[in-house]
């Protein structure tokens, strides 16, 4: 080995190397410990200068799998060596990935699609993850691209690779969540379902087991790949799996291994301990896809191997539980029996009989309990058949509470503890059959009269029978007696039931009787707790001082804390499901170990509680549920405020609908009214043609006819204006008069300026006094002159406006002579208007006349219209409900020739199409009618 290392390190020639290396190979199986120390550092440094030659790669690949590797057969190992060959491969795993490179270059040599080199590498690195499985994660998480690199291998063509590659996954991603994450979302569910379908589902070999348990890894306990699983439809992929036919008989091992392994997939998917929104959401989607009624045919199918059936109940019970539902579609399942029964009595059967195996009974108890988890339905439906109006008193077929009732009271303390614990769930959290229960009636023997259920089940643990029995029963009636005062009141109504009960726990006995003893403590505190003290020899502080003359509250309460410290109780507290490894260890349910623990702190509070605290605490409950009911009322008040908002928004929308649709009719009768005015616009145009000649003559007639007011308006205004042009003509003269004044004035100031420039060196202060006033003048002038300009304008304008108002009188200075002439013209005149007047208005009035006659016309024609419309309208509408009808009929009288081709009877189809057509002439006749 020695020489072979040195051969390695220092030959130059490949195939030396190579040969070195294949010799090392060879005896590496037989010398795993020599060659792993000498060995190691050579081989590692060939993989990483030799890259370009496969086969030494191999040889080196293989060499390093046979030292880490501990895969060895099993004649090879004993038993001592066993330990130390599981040391030897840790340890040379730890060397070989004490340098992360290593681990680095490993990855990159799997990539190599020579499959002497990516073989032996993935059997290396799977391994690698056998022996330091944290290490090497950590390792290749960190790496780029590592595992994406390694998911490629699910998509090597070549089957070997490919099924060794889903074992290096399966080693990749135990036990950490965030490579499982990287490789769902690497697309690996898609490719691990196409494998199984490819290898024939639950058929399938060893491969599909693989892939199976790679999927378990990635989706249990993982709720972002669960949610990644549900999103993609992955679901649906899973219900071909369950698909079995009517022969069963002679399953292979595999088979059953795959399915068992596929059922386990499912329940991871609708496991108790999953978020309750992730569990819900995967029940209603294998609801959807059929996959629940697949497992039902399963649960239903005969020759089916107990183990799978087994785990077919467990599914089922985990895919209805908590969910509406399917547990109502679970409750209508039938058997295929001859009558048909329904599937809950078919397992119950199996639950009670004593000759079914263990594990079978447990989950038909666990499928029974999930079927009952908050279906309030469900649990009435279970008591209902107990009570006495509903029992079938032919006895033709058993229903669920006679089965229960029969396995409480029979011989097998198996079949007791089941019955009780069923029928137990049957009342869990429900008040209201706590107490329709009450009300059964048992016939114990011929000849007797009927005992109730409530007081045969204290008789029998009275009786003495086997701890599991009495166990079974004290569960029933602590969950029949809590949050229930009626049940109460009728189990203490019977005078032997406490003494019973005190007599149990105040004995010294075994350790196998210290549960009972627990239990009876549990069910007289219950019995105090809950009493409402309506009988008086039984209430609160009476049966406190019994406990603390007859046992004692201390060792009362110490006998209580028995249940909570038993080993089985904290078992059952674990998880739903029952899982006992022998028959034996069954004493405790789960739900009743809830039960327990919310009851058990409570219970030992009110032993100590003194008369006045109980009283005060009956205040507190009285306000409380006074209070209650003020927040029911409210809440009831608001729930009906709601119920009449919605109804109010539905009126909303209704009468919104209604507006839109009376909006559309407006805009359409509206349309049509315009319509309507442009035919009545047209008749105008046809009508008025007639007397056009007449309106235009009339039109010219008002516009130059003055009426006899219109005269005497014009004649004053006409006054008026004479008089103004008067004034401002008087005025003009006063103007003009003061312009000459001013011009004279003006020339005397000229002859005294040149005057006193002659005397100037005479009088200086009379010259200044007159440019003063020279000054002064011409201002005025100025002013004067303006005022003139504006008056002379004024004339204009008056004179030009006298001309216009008065063109038939002539001017103003026309003589009395031609006004009089004037007015007598034009009375003539207005006497010829008058006349024309009178001639147009009774044509007026005969065409208003023609215009009403015609409006009535339109008004006649518009109701027709509106009738009209409305007939088309109901016609069109019965129409729709014809051809409906037709196509209906069409539809059935098609699926009926169908099944009758399929009985094998002759149908004649020419007649239906030639019926078919006169059907379509007649419709057309129809349409054609109602148009």
């Amino acid at each position: 080995i020695q020489k072979l290392c040195d051969r390695v390190a220092s030959s130059t020639l490949l195939d030396d190397r190579r040969d070195a290396v294949r010799a090392l190979k060879s005896l590496s199986k037989k010398y795993r410990l020599e060659v792993g120390i000498q060995a190691m550092e050579h081989l590692i440094h060939v993989l990483q200068t030799d890259r370009s030659d496969s086969e030494i790669i191999g040889y080196a690949l293989d060499t390093l799998y046979n030292v880490i590797s501990n895969d060895l057969e099993e004649e090879e190992q004993e038993e001592n060596s066993a330990k130390q060959v599981d040391d030897l491969g840790s340890q040379f795993t730890e060397i070989f990935i004490k340098q992360q490179e290593n681990v680095t270059l490993l990855l990159t040599l799997v990539e190599e699609f020579d499959f002497h080199v990516r073989w032996p590498g993935v059997k290396l690195l799977t391994s690698l993850l056998k022996q330091q499985g944290p290490q090497v994660q950590q390792i290749i998480l960190v790496s780029p691209m590592g595992v994406s690199r390694l998911m490629d291998l699910l998509a090597d063509s070549r089957e070997v690779i490919r099924n060794d590659g889903v074992l290096l996954l399966q080693q990749l991603t135990k036990s950490n969540a965030a490579i499982q994450k990287i490789v769902a979302f690497e697309n690996a569910f898609e490719r691990l379902l196409d494998i199984i379908t490819e290898e024939g589902n639950s058929d399938g070999g060893i491969v599909v087991e693989d892939c199976l348990l790679l999927l378990q890894n990635l989706l249990k306990n993982n709720n972002s790949n669960q949610n990644f699983f549900k999103e993609g439809s992955y679901i649906q992929r899973m219900k071909p799996w369950f698909e079995v036919g009517d022969d069963n008989c002679g399953w292979s091992a595999q088979k059953v291994t795959n399915l068992h392994l596929m059922l386990q997939l499912v329940r991871v998917l609708v496991s108790p301990t999953n978020p309750p929104g992730a569990t819900s959401s995967c029940q209603k989607a294998m609801f959807h896809c059929g996959l629940l009624q697949q497992l039902c045919t399963i649960l239903m199918a005969t020759g089916v191997p107990a183990d799978i059936l087994t785990e077919t109940i467990n599914t089922v019970s985990e895919v209805i539980r908590g969910c509406q539902t399917n547990q109502d579609y679970f409750a209508s399942v039938n058997a295929p029996s001859n009558p048909p029964r329904p599937a809950i009595v078919v397992l119950l059967m199996s639950m009670v009989n004593e000759r079914q195996p263990f594990v079978l009974r447990c989950a038909v108890l666990y499928c029974f309990q999930c079927f009952l988890y908050k279906n309030q339905k469900g649990q009435g439906e279970i008591v209902s058949t107990l009570l006495p109006s509903t029992i079938d008193a032919t006895g033709n077929s058993v229903s669920a509470g006679q089965l229960l009732c029969g396995g409480l009271f029979s011989t097998d303390s198996l079949s007791n503890w089941c019955a009780a614990v069923a029928l137990a769930h049957a009342l869990q959290e429900n008040a209201t059959l706590k107490e329709q229960l009450l009300r059964v009636q048992l016939a114990t023997s011929i000849g007797n009269p009927p005992v109730s259920l409530l007081q045969q089940c204290t008789n029998i643990l009275s009786q003495g029978s086997k701890i599991q029995t009495r166990v079974g029963l004290l569960m029933l009636l602590c969950t029949w007696l809590s949050n229930c005062s009626i049940a109460v009141t009728h189990f203490l109504h019977n005078p032997a039931n406490v003494p019973f009960l005190t007599g149990q726990i105040a004995e010294n006995l075994g350790e196998e009787e210290q549960l009972v003893q627990g239990l009876c403590a549990l069910l007289l505190g219950i019995s105090i707790y809950y009493n409402d003290n309506s009988l008086e020899n039984y209430r609160k502080e009476k049966l406190k001082q019994l406990i603390e003359k007859r046992i004692g509250r201390e060792n009362f309460i110490e006998k209580l804390g028995f249940i909570s410290k038993h080993e089985l109780y904290s078992r059952a507290a674990q998880k739903p499901q029952p899982s006992f490894s022998s028959p034996d260890h069954m004493m405790f349910d789960h739900e009743f170990t809830k039960l327990v623990k919310e009851l058990e702190g409570v219970i030992s509070k009110a032993i100590y509680k003194s008369s006045e605290e109980d009283k005060k605490e009956e205040e507190v409950k009285k306000t409380l549920e006074q209070h209650d009911n003020i927040v029911t009322h409210y809440k009831k008040v608001i729930r009906e405020q709601d119920q009449e908002l919605e109804e109010l928004k539905q009126r909303v929308n209704t009468l919104t609908s209604q507006n839109e649709q009376l909006q559309a009719t407006v805009t359409q009768q509206v349309s049509q009214i315009q319509q309507h005015k442009d035919q009545y616009n047209l008749l105008k145009v046809q009508l008025g043609k007639d007397t056009q000649h007449h309106n235009s003559h009339g039109d010219t007639f008002q516009m130059n006819g003055i009426q006899t007011e219109e005269v005497s308006k014009l004649k004053e205004e006409l006054e008026e204006w004479k008089n103004k042009h008067e004034l401002l003509q008087g005025q003009l003269k006063e103007k003009d008069s003061v312009i000459e004044k001013l011009n004279s004035s003006q020339l005397e100031m000229g002859t005294t300026e040149q005057s006193s420039q002659t005397g100037k060196f005479g009088g200086l202060e009379h010259n200044n006094e007159l440019q003063k006033e020279l000054e002064m003048l011409k201002s005025q002038i100025q002013l004067q002159s303006a005022e003139i300009s504006k008056l002379q304008m004024e004339n204009q304008k008056l004179q030009v406006m006298n001309t216009t108002a008065d063109p038939m009188l002539g001017d103003s200075g026309a003589t009395a002579a031609t006004s009089s002439e004037l007015e007598g013209r034009l009375e003539q005149e207005i006497k010829e208007l008058k006349s024309e007047v009178k001639a147009l208005s009774e044509e007026k009035e005969s065409l208003q006349q023609r215009l009403d006659s015609s409006s009535s016309t339109v008004a006649i024609l518009q109701d027709e219209k509106s009738k009209l419309q409305r007939e088309v309208a109901e016609s069109k509408k019965e129409q729709d409900d014809l051809l409906v009808l037709l196509a209906d009929q069409d539809q059935k009288i098609s699926a009926l020739k169908i099944k009758l081709k399929d009985l094998g009877v002759p149908v004649e189809d020419e007649d239906d199409t030639e019926s078919g057509d006169q059907g379509d002439e007649d419709e057309d006749g129809e349409e054609e009618e109602q148009d």
